[in-house]
């Protein structure tokens, strides 16, 4: 089994006993945030104003059906269904691929964060935001350009004398399609971390 990560986050408040349940790790990715006025529904509209959104959650239902039958071509011929699943991984990360090199982060939007699956800690000014803010959350998450998208809640805030502050949040709104993801990506983060060793 492996061992979880050192918890970087500091003084977490009293009622954090349940995200300790995560496993988390210490990690480079891209962060982008915007904060939600208003319903927290109004996450999943932050980062889809753009004119792809349509051909995204086309791509995304068409994946759906891929895998859905897989399942049942793998009972009849599963080296056809290996080739057609790593072809359907080929196109996925194609399709991340170019969708980043159109929209790329800037440099300031690469973060060291700590990363759960229940949530993600990082570094700001001191008075950017305030717990209970609400923000919608999206995770690039390297090598493989994944993707993540999340409502979270900021539930605590350390600051220190340079005027900077580390930010904690738990995700109060995610699609088990980007939990998966995520935890897909520290499980990886794991066994690059023993491969190094």
């Amino acid at each position: 089994m492996p061992s979880r990560s050192s918890d970087a986050i500091a003084s977490p408040p009293p009622d954090a006993g349940d995200r300790r349940d995560f496993f988390r790790i210490e990690d480079h990715i891209g962060l982008e945030l915007r904060q939600i006025v208003g319903r927290a529904e109004e996450g999943d509209r932050s980062f889809n104003g753009d004119h792809l959104g349509s051909l995204r959650a086309e791509l995304k239902r068409l994946d759906q059906d891929v895998r859905a039958q897989l399942a049942t071509l793998a009972e009849r011929d599963r080296l056809l269904a290996s080739l057609i699943k790593s072809l359907n991984g080929k196109l996925d990360i194609l399709a991340l691929i170019m969708a980043f090199e159109q929209n790329p982060l800037q440099p300031e939007d690469w973060q060291d964060v700590t990363l759960s699956e229940g949530g993600v800690a990082f570094c700001c000014e001191h008075n950017a935001w305030r717990e209970g803010d609400l923000l919608a959350v999206r995770m690039t998450l390297p090598p493989e350009l994944f993707q993540a998208q999340a409502v979270a809640r900021v539930i605590h805030i350390v600051g220190d004398a340079t005027g900077s502050a580390r930010v904690h949040t738990e995700f109060t709104d995610i699609h088990d399609s980007d939990r998966q993801q995520i935890a897909k990506h520290v499980m990886r983060w794991q066994i690059r971390q023993r491969q190094k060793g």
